[in-house]
């Protein structure tokens, strides 16, 4: 019997094993970035603002003029026109003139700043100021946001819906980022039903197939749905073959031992089989030539649970992104968490906030059960030297959904 190596030794194998591919690069439409990885650094090619504007609304002026204006003996401006938001200027200033301007109006020529409209009075065209104005006072400077030239986005940034408006306020149409890893996700078993055709007694609908695939998404990486294949060794080979020649990456659930066929794919092949956790005691981890193949327990939560722990992190690699552990919150067991003896063990749970506004986490009973799915928050660790974590103690726990208790 293979000895089942520890959840840090199978971690360690793994890193040992991974070799990151060659990221490569690819323009994207700027509406078709969102969750994209930049390739390289965005240098800005223009300023912003692009030119000198108002910053409020008001009257643009020479501040020079303005050097003497007091209550006793205000400075008195001939208003030479209007510039609204968006209109290419038409007037210059000449000595003795102001310019009328909206907020986020071009400066005319000769302007330097502006007053605000509250703070003058006018009557016909004829402005009077009651108080100096100082130079640039009221403008948004050309470039004073940004730079022409600046950095403004750095190579590995995930794109988002404000790097995405930076890059359009930038005149970007497109966008370099990393291509996506394509990542083959299938299923194993003769139990497992497609869920393109009617379900046969018997059978179940491939729950783990869509579950992973979703979470390869969620990595930033594009899935592939492989299909349903049967407990028939010359069927796992050849699906198992063609998925790693199409791909970067193969994630399958499996009721049987396919460990051999993972070798006979190719070197490495099998570097971890079997893990001593619960869930996932049964998972298979192997290379053909440098892309990972991983093989996890066909139970839903199981393969969800493995794959956040071993696909996680090398997927996101593979993706540029920063390697980034699930979110976490500190809660109390409601009841004692069991593990299971020599097996580090993680242990489903439901949060909720109990009348001390305490988040407390309760075991799922539905280990097991496709529900179990919904109805769990997250997971707790517990190390295998400990036999359960007892009531109140904190424990941290780790979210399998954005949720942090529900009231």
């Amino acid at each position: 019997m293979t000895k089942l190596l520890t959840y840090e030794e199978a971690k360690r194998t793994i890193e040992i094993n991974f070799k990151p591919a060659f990221l490569v690069e690819e323009e994207a439409v700027l509406l078709e970035a969102n969750n994209r990885v930049l390739s390289g650094d965005v240098v800005s090619p223009l300023g912003l603002p692009s030119f000198n504007t108002s910053a409020v609304n008001g009257y643009a002026l020479n501040s020079q003029e303005s050097t003497e204006a007091n209550e006793e003996a205000p400075t008195v401006l001939k208003v030479a026109g209007a510039i609204s938001v968006g209109e290419q200027p038409k007037v210059a200033l000449t000595k003795g003139e102001a310019v009328e301007v909206s907020v986020g109006a071009i400066l005319p020529m000769g302007a330097d700043a502006v007053v605000a409209a509250q703070d003058v009075e006018r009557e016909d065209d004829v402005l009077q100021l009651f108080s100096p104005v100082c130079a640039w006072e009221n403008v948004r400077k050309q470039g004073s946001d940004i730079q022409k030239g600046a950095l403004v986005l750095k190579k590995g940034q995930v794109l988002g819906a404000a790097e995405i408006g930076v890059l359009a306020a930038l005149g970007f149409k497109q966008v370099k980022v990393l291509k996506y890893p394509m990542v083959a996700v299938l299923s194993i078993g003769d139990e497992v039903n497609e869920l393109s055709k009617p379900l046969q007694t018997g059978k179940r609908f491939d729950v783990n197939a869509y579950s992973i695939c979703t979470a390869v998404m969620e990595c930033g990486a594009k899935a592939i749905y492989f299909g349903v294949f049967p407990n028939n060794k010359a069927a796992i080979e050849r699906a198992l073959r063609a998925a790693s020649a199409s791909s970067d990456m193969v994630v399958a659930t499996s009721t049987v031992d396919a460990s051999e066929i993972v070798d006979a794919l190719g070197k490495p092949g099998v570097v971890v089989n079997g893990v001593a956790v619960k869930p996932g005691k049964t998972t298979v981890i192997g290379f053909v030539g440098e892309k990972p193949v991983f093989l996890f327990p066909s139970n839903p939560s199981a393969a969800l649970i493995m794959f956040q722990l071993f696909t996680r992190s090398i997927l996101q690699r593979l993706c540029g992104r920063p390697v980034s552990d699930l979110k976490t919150v500190s809660a109390f067991a409601g009841s004692k968490l069991f593990s299971a003896k020599g097996s580090r063990t993680f242990s489903l749970v439901k949060l909720a906030f109990d009348e001390q506004c305490r988040l407390i986490a309760d075991p799922v009973e539905t280990y097991g059960e496709v529900s179990a799915l919904v109805e769990a928050d997250g997971f707790v660790e517990i190390a295998e030297n400990e036999q359960f974590l007892d009531v109140d103690q904190e424990v941290l726990v780790r979210l399998l959904r954005g949720t942090a208790g529900k009231a």
